[in-house]
């Protein structure tokens, strides 16, 4: 790209600027992962890592939108495409009738990673899922975040519950499936689990059925649970 002043650039040629620094700026912690590594200072290859992968999250998010500020007509339908197949969410219900969502990663940090990637993927596809459906809301429940780690994860790698960003899962899930999600009327429940990959499991459970669901979760291991299109 032949060099302009910042005024005069298009959009899209601007766009691309920011996408250049963003990717210039992987390169610092991938090599404090590799420094730290080959010091065996496991911990800090660790963080370094977070560090890392919160910088391609934001290249990425860049790169997703960049083809918009080309101005092609079909630019955002694209899109919106992309990050279904890219994010493959799964929506639906258990045998049991509860709502539950599998997003296929674990949630960002508060105040580090960025959401937006994850905010997008659900919001789509919980669109998508609920075109052309009855609505059903649940009143008087529980939401359960599950984050499930791999089972090769240390132990002492398994994040802090209250350091992990739900709120962009929590109002999106509220949004279709409750009447209100004040306190008085839907509680939040946070664990976590090893599994055969990293992921995030949401479930609504009504209160009175919370104890039936502690005792099901330990069957939802490997693979995940099964989902229904439709309430049973």
């Amino acid at each position: 790209m032949s060099m302009k002043n910042a005024d005069h650039l298009s959009p899209f040629e601007r766009e691309i600027a920011r996408a250049g620094k963003q990717l210039r700026k992987l390169q610092t912690p991938m090599e404090s992962m590799k420094l730290r590594l080959d010091a065996k200072d496991i911990q800090g290859a660790y963080e370094a890592a977070f560090d890392f992968s919160d910088a391609a999250e934001r290249l990425a998010l860049t790169a997703r939108y960049l083809p918009a500020y080309t101005g092609h007509p079909q630019a955002n339908k694209t899109i919106e495409q992309h990050i279904l197949d890219n994010v493959p969410v799964r929506i639906g219900f258990t045998f049991e009738g509860w709502f539950a969502v599998t997003i296929p990663a674990l949630l960002p940090k508060k105040a580090k990673g960025s959401a937006d990637y994850l905010r997008e993927a659900i919001y789509l596809s919980m669109g998508q899922f609920w075109r052309g459906k009855e609505p059903v809301r649940f009143t008087d429940c529980v939401m359960i975040f599950r984050h499930v780690y791999q089972r090769n994860r240390p132990e002492r790698q398994y994040r802090d519950h209250d350091n992990i960003e739900i709120n962009m899962v929590a109002d999106t899930v509220a949004l279709y499936v409750l009447f209100d999600d004040s306190p008085l009327r839907c509680s939040h429940y946070y664990c976590s689990a090893a599994g055969d990959e990293n992921r995030t499991e949401v479930f609504v459970v009504p209160q009175s059925e919370f104890g039936a669901w502690i005792l099901n979760a330990k069957s939802y291991d490997g693979k995940g649970v099964n989902l229904r299109e439709n309430r049973p």
